[in-house]
């Protein structure tokens, strides 16, 4: 291996530091209020339990005890299956306060906490009321389902819920390909719609007060023209303002393709490097299928993605012509220059995960030999964003240490088999002797960047100095 020769460290402009810490306070400010509105209903739905004579209920140990606890997780799970269509809506409180990363798991977290939740609320109801009747509770689930108002929606609403939670376990969301997987996920939406109406009919706790009633019928509003004004309305306005067009397409690498995206004043979309948007391309049938891709070269006048060549949506990709219309949704995503505390950086992606961390060379502020960019490919051809690399190098002084070939089989899986005999901390130390003064950015798949989290902080790089972001849901 080739030693690396440190070079004389350059500070971050002093002018710097006002806007970042600016910049952490107003994130701060965001996660707060998103932590308080989500603490808030939350409560409030305890507390409208706890109205409704829920405590006494429980201490009376009886049927009605099992069936007060049926209407708690089913008060609990309805405002978390509204939560979780909140979330899918990317409602700015939520994007700005916890970031991309912390939907994600938000996303999953509660995802399946509803549907457990969900499933204790169908139980326990029918083993309680069955109890008081004297009854099979099978009997008593049957009879709910066929005559009570609104049960049958509710019941193709938790089977479609079903669906998307067995589709949304790590193994199975690994053999579907994402386009299935997406439009199977959308069915969460109809689910969740399905699932709530029942509520207004044999709901005792969403309409025993006018102030219970009123935060249902809010909620539900609020969920619905979420998702009507992020995810359809605000895309399809700014897009079509800004008259979004392919201006080009050209290979990259063995298996990728980068695309260049201009029209009207689009730095008014307020894009900085290392985000991302939602893409869809106006070519034909399966359009609304959004893909999330990063910016691959600085934002300015027009709007540059690479991807990786791996699916029919990014197939499809190779095929666009200049002048196909294109709608955005975002930008999205907290893996920015704001996030810096240090001086030095070191950028590590792994595939299209190399993409965000060359816009971000491009636009950051650092010295020659400052900053340095290792890329993990299975093969070195797969290499994407060559071109741009090599202009850092020349132009800005950057490292470039490209890693490639067939994954280690050693403990540190991140790194190459070609130097397996190297531990991941020691390879890391190797190339960085000083890690107390970088800025770490990561990007690539999430197990990947698990394994390389690990060797960085056993490497001496500062827990709060790695920044990553989750696109895997």
């Amino acid at each position: 291996m080739t030693t690396l020769t440190t070079r004389p460290r350059a500070s971050v402009p002093a002018s710097s530091a006002m806007p970042q810490r600016t910049t952490h306070r107003r994130a701060q400010v965001w996660r707060a209020a998103a932590v308080t509105v989500i603490w808030a209903t939350s409560l409030f739905v305890i507390a409208l339990w706890v109205a409704g004579g829920g405590v006494t209920a429980v201490l009376g140990l009886n049927a009605e005890t099992v069936t007060t606890l049926g209407r708690l997780t089913g008060l609990v799970a309805a405002n978390l299956l509204l939560y979780q269509v909140l979330l899918m809506a990317r409602v700015p409180l939520f994007e700005r306060g916890f970031g991309r990363d912390g939907i994600t798991r938000l996303h999953r977290f509660v995802g399946f906490w509803s549907f457990w939740l969900m499933g204790a609320h169908i139980a326990l109801l029918s083993v309680g009321y069955a109890i008081a009747a004297g009854i099979n509770p099978l009997i008593q689930l049957w009879s709910f389902i066929w005559e009570y108002p609104g049960m049958l929606l509710a019941t193709a609403g938790t089977l479609l819920i079903l669906l998307v939670v067995v589709t949304s376990i790590r193994r199975a969301r690994q053999r579907l390909r994402y386009e299935s997987w997406h439009l199977l996920h959308l069915y969460a939406y109809l689910g969740v719609g399905l699932a709530l109406p029942h509520q207004l009919w044999t709901g005792a706790d969403f309409l025993s007060s006018p102030i219970a009633t009123a935060y249902w019928w809010s909620i539900w509003a609020l969920a619905a023209g979420s998702v009507l004004l992020y995810r359809i309305g605000m895309p399809l306005l700014r897009s079509t303002r800004r008259a979004l067009r392919v201006a080009g397409v050209e290979s990259d690498g063995a298996r990728g393709v980068t695309i260049r995206v201009t029209g009207h004043d689009v730095p008014t979309l307020g894009a900085k490097a290392g985000q991302f948007f939602v893409w869809r391309f106006l070519d034909g049938p399966g359009w609304t299928r959004g893909h999330p891709f990063s910016l691959s070269a600085a934002p300015g006048r027009e709007l540059t993605l690479t991807a990786r060549v791996v699916g029919d949506g990014t197939r499809r990709l190779t095929a666009l012509l200049p002048g196909t219309r294109v709608i955005v949704e975002g930008p999205y995503g907290e893996m920015t220059g704001e996030r810096r505390t240090g001086t030095r950086l070191l950028m590590i992606g792994a595939g299209a995960g190399v993409a965000p961390l060359v816009s971000l060379l491009e636009t950051e502020v650092y010295g020659p030999g400052d900053a340095m960019l290792i890329t993990r490919e299975s093969a070195a051809e797969d290499a994407l964003c060559v071109p741009a690399i090599a202009d850092l190098v020349r132009t800005r002084g950057v490292r470039y240490v490209p890693l490639a070939g067939p994954r280690s089989s050693g403990a540190s899986s991140w790194i190459p088999a070609t130097h397996q005999a190297w531990s991941g901390r020691d390879l890391l130390r190797h190339l960085i002797p000083d890690p107390g003064v970088y800025d770490v950015f990561l990007c690539g798949a999430e197990a990947w960047m698990t394994d390389l989290k690990r060797d960085l902080v056993e490497a001496g790089f500062a827990t709060h100095r790695i920044h990553s972001e989750s696109f895997t849901i």
